[in-house]
């Protein structure tokens, strides 16, 4: 008897895991983790070192290096929280503990984040290019990211690891060369200037540094488990590695490169733009603000490396925009599969996307970036979003007594979670637009609200569906009769079906031939990061399949057991479920796909074919 409500990511029915005595694969290692964080918060120097002087010119600093250490104390409260949410943390799931409707607000304050992100992230990128009109090639550069998650692509999630590392040697290199120039920095370093509601309010404007450290707690679902003591393996070990390098890294970096800026001699704030001498006859230099790094990068090294980093950092905010859109199609997927958001969000394409949600992560940033058009009002929108998320996801834990913290923990998180509603109380009351931005992002949420448009869902016709004692949907596996039922079989046979094809046929009659046992996987693709819970009578592709398969194995007496789950990339489900179940024959069909297609989202057999164990055989069919 096999399982059919899927688990998402790269994981097996439960039921089925239990059976064989395995858990599911969790292969993302800390350094992988890290990069993909890395990705998203360590973008936030970019443009958090320009806004600081044009919020405080040349007493910057102080309001930089408080926002740091607030920054660490979160990063800190992160390494201690993600640990309790094993299978996938997150304010939406943190929140749930509580109500449906603070996870709603939740989530949807995420979204917010998400989609300033995504309109941030893309005009900084091109500001740190040194293109004229950024705004226009941004947004079409927006639309351009969506159309290219229209495919699902399975390399554009990866270009962030692959940044990473130059990204940081960058970083290294600018900071050698602002090291000569410290100690001028220090004498031009001056006193926080008004009163402490004044400086309060310069420090809630710089709080863009805490940006992208939620994306840790979407992660734990897939991370490693490691042994950190006696008792049983936790990821505890996975998470503070993956936490506290990236950390150590926006921080030190961020307070360096802030400090290092009071070096810069003769800039001006004006109308709100940071302007450098030379502004009058260099006017890409007029809104230095947007592209502080590259600047000093051209004063203290020279063109060259202006270049450099400015190319490095414009490619790592254009992924961190790929990883916003990506990172809101998965919320509104997820919310719109608890029936919080209408149904049709869940409504995916032939390539596994969420179809609605990834239009409206696209048209909205592009609405946006448009609508205001210069980083520091899109700063002022971000905050609002990124504080009421982390507010949110930490308060709940907090307030889960639930949870095994230890006090101190509890405490900690607590006492952060109160100085970030005050932040988020500041950014509301001091920039009210913000306020209204959240307001709309949550009640047009609420009003999309699938309880008021959704019925229950009817299982598919003739769709033969048994509970079990738990209340798991369960399929009914194939049993030969007869003459069939007395031959003993021999072995099993594994293919992965993406359709009623004639690799279905030709599966069935390997299987009689050699009297093997058929397990018919079908991995219904689903280009989300955040995992999900789907059951097969939800989908019509696979149930037709296993209705096919049940009539070709009757005609031929061999036994069948269908297996259905959900993941963004089938290779390691095959390969794990192959090796697991001990097969000696892996069947897949030949992929028709286009070149550009097969580009973009991979080549699943040659993944498969490239790490297959030797003891399983690979027949590849049409």
């Amino acid at each position: 008897m096999v399982v059919s409500a899927a688990l998402s990511g790269s994981g097996f029915n439960d039921l089925i895991m239990a059976t064989l005595g395995i858990r599911r694969p969790r292969n993302v290692n800390w350094l992988r983790s890290a990069a993909i964080l890395y990705g998203d918060w360590g973008t936030s120097k970019a443009y958090v070192v320009g806004i600081a002087f044009a919020l405080a010119a040349y007493s910057s600093f102080w309001p930089v290096l408080a926002v740091c250490v607030l920054t660490a104390v979160v990063g800190f409260n992160y390494s201690r929280v993600c640990k309790y949410y094993p299978d996938g943390g997150g304010v939406y799931s943190s929140a749930k503990a509580h109500s449906k409707s603070l996870a709603m607000i939740g989530g949807l304050l995420l979204c917010g984040d998400y989609i300033v992100t995504a309109s941030l992230s893309c005009l900084d990128a091109f500001h740190y290019f040194g293109i004229h009109e950024p705004v226009r090639w941004a947004v079409l550069a927006i639309f351009f990211i969506g159309a290219i998650n229209f495919f699902g692509p399975k390399h554009s999630g990866s270009l962030a690891i692959l940044l990473a590392v130059p990204t940081t040697v960058v970083v290294m290199v600018l900071a050698a060369f602002c090291a000569p120039h410290l100690g001028t920095a220090v004498s031009q370093v001056g006193a926080p200037s008004g009163g402490w509601n004044h400086n309060w309010v310069i420090a809630v404007g710089l709080i863009l540094t805490l940006s992208g450290v939620e994306t840790v707690a979407n992660m734990t679902g897939v991370m490693e488990m490691r042994a950190s003591g006696p008792g049983e393996p936790s990821i505890d070990s996975t998470v503070k590695r993956t936490i506290w390098p990236v950390l150590i890294e926006v921080c030190v970096f961020t307070a360096l490169f802030a400090l290092a800026m009071h070096a810069l001699p003769g800039l001006v704030v004006q109308d709100g733009h940071v302007l450098a001498p030379d502004h009058a006859t260099n006017p890409q230099h007029r809104e230095l603000e947007a592209s502080m790094l590259r600047y000093m990068a051209e004063v203290f090294a020279g063109n060259w490396l202006a270049w450099v980093v400015g190319g490095v950092f414009g490619l790592l905010l254009l992924s961190a925009t790929n990883t916003a859109i990506v990172g809101l199609v998965s919320v509104f997927y997820m919310m719109a599969h608890d029936d919080e958001l209408p149904r049709h969000f869940t409504s995916l394409n032939r390539f596994g996307v969420p179809w609605i949600p990834l239009l409206i992560a696209t048209l909205v940033p592009m609405l946006v970036l448009d609508g205001v058009g210069a980083v520091e009002g899109l700063a002022a929108l971000y905050a609002i979003g990124v504080v009421g998320a982390i507010t949110v996801d930490l308060g709940s834990s907090a307030l889960n007594f639930s949870l095994p913290m230890k006090r101190w923990e509890r405490v900690l998180v607590g006492g952060t979670v109160l100085v970030l509603a005050a932040i988020w109380v500041t950014i509301a009351v001091t920039k009210p637009y913000a306020l209204l931005f959240a307001a709309l992002v949550v009640g047009i949420g609420f009003l999309m609200t699938s309880r008021w448009v959704k019925g229950p869902v009817p299982a598919p016709a003739g769709a033969e569906v048994d509970i079990s004692a738990e209340g798991i949907p369960v399929l009914e596996p194939v049993l030969p009769t007869g003459e069939a039922a007395a031959a003993t079989t021999t072995g099993a046979i594994l293919v992965a079906a993406r359709g009623v094809t004639d690799v279905l046929k030709f599966a069935v009659e390997e299987a009689a031939m050699r009297k093997h046992i058929l397990y018919v996987l079908y991995v219904r693709e689903i280009a989300v990061t955040i995992p999900t819970v789907s059951h097969w009578r939800d989908d019509q592709q696979a149930t037709a399949i296993f209705s096919v398969i049940r009539e070709y194995a009757k005609e031929r007496g061999v036994q069948v057991l269908p297996v259905y789950t959900t993941s963004n990339d089938p290779a390691p489900i095959i390969l794990d479920l192959a090796a697991t179940l001990g097969v000696e024959y892996l069947i897949l069909g030949g992929t028709h796909r286009s070149r550009f297609v097969s580009l973009l989202k991979g080549d699943v057999i040659g993944k498969v074919a490239h790490q297959l164990p030797s003891n399983i055989r690979l027949l590849i069919f049409g």
